[in-house]
């Protein structure tokens, strides 16, 4: 999303609904349609929802797990990644750790299970369409904690490479500031968060990340999060 010109009000953030049961799938449309969500598709299955989001291109996408056809992970895989991709928040009644996780590494940017009330999802829906990562209670710390362990792992091995590589000279150089709003994001904070300790605008941000994914050819917040900690930034 781009900032509106002055004077100008933003365009409504364009919305896609992705849920096997009709009445669910309508509810959630409404409630988001209500709160002035642009609600430009809907789909019930999965080979349906990557056809349809592939010609609507919504800017986020609220996308169930367990989908006839193709599982929401695949969709998610699919759709995410290139320029125009959406961002995903998966609204799903399963809160296992391994779909959690799954549902992350497959580009998603939130996790929220159904007991959400609808202030809570339209909140959450906002905040993915602008790139904060959202997480049903618990479950944020369960995803920084992976990466954490997936690091300590590969550490053992290749742990002073990964710093060499990082720090060598064909590694993209971060500013200062750069490097600062990274050592945050890793250590969990939302961008709101950011903003307030730095004294910076959300949009400043929101820059700075955009900035940095793009000089360390990264595709979103996770693999941000993980390159952070694997370099030892999150410690810092």
């Amino acid at each position: 999303m781009t900032d509106a010109p002055s004077g100008t009000a933003a365009a409504p953030v364009r919305v896609m609904v992705v849920d096997d049961h009709p009445m669910w799938r309508d509810a959630v449309a409404r409630d988001l349609a209500a709160a002035g969500f642009d609600v430009v598709a809907t789909a019930g299955d999965g080979p349906q929802a990557v056809r349809r989001a592939e010609a609507v291109r919504p800017d986020v996408l609220v996308l169930d797990l367990n989908l006839p056809g193709l599982p929401g992970v695949e969709v998610c895989r699919r759709l995410v990644g290139e320029g125009s991709a959406p961002r995903v928040l998966v609204l799903s009644a399963s809160g296992e750790h391994a779909d959690v996780l799954e549902a992350v590494k497959s580009g998603a940017t939130g996790y929220l299970v159904k007991s959400a009330g609808p202030e809570e999802l339209i909140e959450a829906v906002r905040r993915t369409a602008v790139g904060d990562p959202v997480f049903t209670p618990g479950l944020a710390g369960l995803v920084l904690g992976e990466y954490r362990r997936l690091a300590g792992e590969a550490g053992a091995g290749n742990a002073g490479a990964t710093a060499r590589e990082a720090n060598g000279p064909e590694t993209p150089h971060l500013t200062e500031r750069e490097t600062e709003v990274l050592r945050l994001v890793a250590k969990g904070l939302s961008y709101k968060q950011i903003a307030e300790r730095l004294v910076i605008s959300h949009r400043t941000v929101q820059n700075h990340v955009q900035n940095t994914l793009g000089k360390l050819q990264l595709h979103n917040r996770v693999e941000l999060v993980r390159y952070a900690i694997e370099t030892g930034l999150d410690d810092a």
